[in-house]
Parts: structure tokens; C-alpha cells; sequence
């Protein structure tokens, strides 16, 4: 077994033991994940929506909040979340999109009206040209709250203490947040891989 010089592992300094080159692809990774994204947790009858900014391993709430048509047909209900969140995305021109992946409900009205609302969301959110990611709902819980099982409160309070939020959202809101920060720690990790690997 090898010996050290310096017996404690207080003396480690991972940075020495880095090269140079690598040392600056990681920190010019780093700024290229600066982006802004937004969240959508779509359904007919309420869509929430979260706008977050990213620089490096920062995130910074913008805006968040609940789409929530009026009585109507179905068509009249789509066409005011489409309108809705074509001008929030006209407004704060977000550079990516992650929206929950769609699963299968035990109800098949249910399921066809959730996957037309999911629909017109898809369409509105990359009217600007934003690219669009998808997350199961295990993997938004994991990556917030460390457990894919959490309940919609734990990931409302991890959500609002990691962005620092003191104001009052509602669940549909804290999930679309919740989207938007598991898009930005998996992006950020994905740069971090590609600079590391590349150097």
C-alpha cells in the first residue's frame, strides 16, 4: 500500500492534482451552462409553469404560477393554455424547455385530455425556438429531493428553499420548478462530463 508524505487527508488538494487544461475546461464549462428554462407541468385544467435562470451551479426563480382556463369546451380550454403560454414565452423567451414525461393514467378520458393539454404546451413553449426535454416524475423527485418516492410537499419546500422563495406558489407551480431544476442539474452535469472527457 503506497505511502504519503501527508498522512491526513486534509492535505489532499484536488486541484493539484488536476491538469491545467482540464481545470480550464471545467471552468469554461461552467459559464456555458448560463441559460434560462422553463418548466411546465401541463393538464386541462391546470398548468403550471416555472421560469428559472442558470449561470454555472447558481439558479435564480424568475417567475412561476398557474394557467388555469375558464369554463368551456375542451377546444376553448386549449386554445387559452396555448395563448397563455405562447405570450409567457414570447415575454421571457426561455432557451430550453423541460415538461414531466407523459404517463399512463388508469382513466382514458383522463389520459387523452392530460396528453392534448401536454400537447398545445409542447407547441406553445418552443414557439421561439427553445429546445424541449422530458423527465419522469421519479427522476424530477430524485433530483430535487434526493428521493424518487417524495410527496408534491417535500418537493414544494426543497424547490422553494433552493431558489429562495418566500412567496406563496402553488403546488402546480413548485412542480413546474421542480422540472426546470432537474433540467438545469442534469444540463450542467452533462457539460461538466463533455469538458472533463474532452480535455
Amino acid at each position: 500500500m503506497p505511502r504519503y508524505r501527508k498522512s491526513s487527508w486534509r492535505g489532499f488538494d484536488p486541484e493539484a492534482q488536476r491538469p491545467a487544461a482540464q481545470t480550464a475546461a471545467v471552468v469554461a464549462a461552467g459559464a456555458a451552462v448560463r441559460c434560462r428554462i422553463l418548466g411546465l407541468d401541463p393538464g386541462s385544467v391546470r398548468t403550471g409553469y416555472g421560469l428559472v435562470e442558470c449561470d454555472g451551479s447558481a439558479q435564480r426563480f424568475i417567475e412561476a404560477g398557474c394557467i388555469r382556463p375558464p369554463a368551456g369546451s375542451q377546444a376553448q380550454r386549449l386554445h387559452y393554455i396555448h395563448r397563455t403560454l405562447a405570450a409567457l414565452v414570447d415575454t421571457h423567451c426561455p432557451d430550453e424547455v423541460a415538461i414531466e414525461r407523459v404517463f399512463v393514467a388508469r382513466n382514458p378520458d383522463s389520459a387523452l385530455k392530460l396528453g392534448q393539454a401536454r400537447g398545445v404546451a409542447m407547441v406553445a413553449a418552443v414557439s421561439q425556438g427553445a429546445e424541449l426535454h422530458e423527465y419522469a416524475p421519479r427522476s424530477v423527485k430524485l433530483a430535487v429531493v434526493g428521493s424518487g418516492s417524495a410527496e408534491k410537499l417535500q418537493v414544494a419546500h426543497m424547490v422553494k428553499a433552493m431558489l429562495g422563495i418566500t412567496q406563496v406558489l402553488g403546488l402546480d407551480a413548485t412542480d413546474a420548478l421542480a422540472l426546470a431544476l432537474c433540467h438545469a442539474q442534469s444540463r450542467r452535469m452533462a457539460v461538466l462530463i463533455g469538458a472533463v472527457g474532452g480535455a
